[in-house]
């Protein structure tokens, strides 16, 4: 299959994994983060940390937007879940991410009109079948689902279907990559920057890792020969004593990103700031809606939520840190397990503890 099956080639991934170890000679220790759960969940897949030589070392980021998204988050989208006449609509994932005291999936279980959809749209149409019932949708992403959430607000506008709108969490990936880079615990030589983010906002969101930290970026696809691709690039700037952002994706991405995306992002969007899970509240990293689309906007529901707690012995905002694996969660594999998750990084499937169950237990 073009594009798919000459990026799993075992020669070329050979020839790539010869030329990581010989550029890895060549400079001391370095620390490399992915900063996307598809990237996360692929270099698990791979087996691509195994393949490195000792002194490289692959770290996992925030990557993943269900794991970052607080439970104060979850909490409020309960309470809206628990209103009579209210539907909410959420991608799959959310429905069993535990929140302080419960999730979607048992407030559904308890009667609750909640409702897994496919697509921004899919939850519009439900709108529009019920419109005597308030229908909220969960706008938990980064900016690649971020201008989906937005042209459905602008579809609802246009259309005058008023009693949808939405809770939104969406967030900016660059301002969290500023923090790991701040962060006094992580020392980190470059970033494998994710794919599809790219995609919409193209390259200029990083240069400020490269001009002001001196921090390599590469933007990667997903397969493992572009893995391996993005690191040979990350390598090839260490050994040369320089920090730029590069593509190894060029197939998906360009320096512009997508234009008409972007101009969504803005008609809808303004920056502020957001709680991530282990980042806490990072300056201008989210998206809230604009106060001229306020009917849209779910935030403006009054409902009581309850006092916020997280979830005993839980490390998972560690992990996304990059401060610890899963593997050093006291939780991970024994209390904490797909089937009956503690934590959002063992519910997403781009979460890295779900990850590591998956693919990397051999690791331990």
């Amino acid at each position: 299959m073009r594009f798919l099956d000459e990026f799993r080639a075992p020669d070329a991934a050979q020839g790539m994994i010869e030329r990581i170890h010989r550029l890895a000679a060549r400079c001391g220790d370095v620390t490399f983060m992915e900063v996307c759960g598809t990237h996360t969940m692929s270099v698990y897949r791979h087996g691509i940390r195994r393949l490195l030589p000792p002194n490289v070392r692959m770290l996992s980021g925030p990557g993943c937007p269900v794991c970052v998204t607080p439970n104060t988050f979850l909490d409020r989208a309960v309470a809206l879940a628990r209103l009579r006449h209210f539907i909410v609509a959420t991608f799959g994932d959310m429905m069993r991410v535990p929140g302080s005291s419960s999730s979607l999936r048992e407030e559904k279980a308890w009667g609750c009109d909640v409702r897994v959809v496919y697509s921004t749209l899919e939850a519009l149409a439900i709108a529009r079948e019920n419109p005597t019932r308030q229908v909220v949708f969960l706008g938990v992403g980064f900016e690649t689902t971020a201008p989906t959430i937005g042209a459905a607000i602008l579809e609802a506008r246009a259309t005058h279907v008023r009693n949808f709108s939405v809770l939104s969490a969406a967030k900016l990936i660059p301002p969290a990559m500023a923090a790991l880079v701040a962060h006094p615990a992580l020392r980190i030589h470059g970033f494998l920057c994710p794919g599809h983010v790219s995609v919409v906002m193209g390259t200029e969101p990083y240069e400020f890792l490269a001009r002001d930290h001196g921090v390599p970026c590469v933007v990667a696809g997903f397969e493992a020969l572009d893995i391996l691709q993005g690191i040979v690039m990350l390598l090839q700037q260490v050994v040369e004593r320089r920090a730029e952002v590069e593509i190894a994706y060029r197939r998906v991405v360009s320096p512009r990103g997508n234009p008409a995306a972007r101009r969504i992002l803005g008609d809808v969007f303004e920056a502020s700031d957001s709680t991530w899970r282990g980042l806490g509240v990072l300056p201008r990293s989210g998206l809230c809606i604009k106060p001229e689309l306020r009917d849209h906007d779910a935030g403006r529901f009054e409902v009581d939520v309850e006092p916020t707690r997280e979830q005993a012995g839980c490390d998972c905002g560690d992990v996304l840190r990059g401060i610890k694996t899963p593997f050093d969660c006291k939780l991970f594999g024994k209390v904490c397990t797909p089937d009956d998750p503690v934590g959002a990084c063992m519910v997403s499937s781009e979460g890295t503890c779900a990850a590591a169950w998956r693919y990397g237990r051999d690791l331990e």
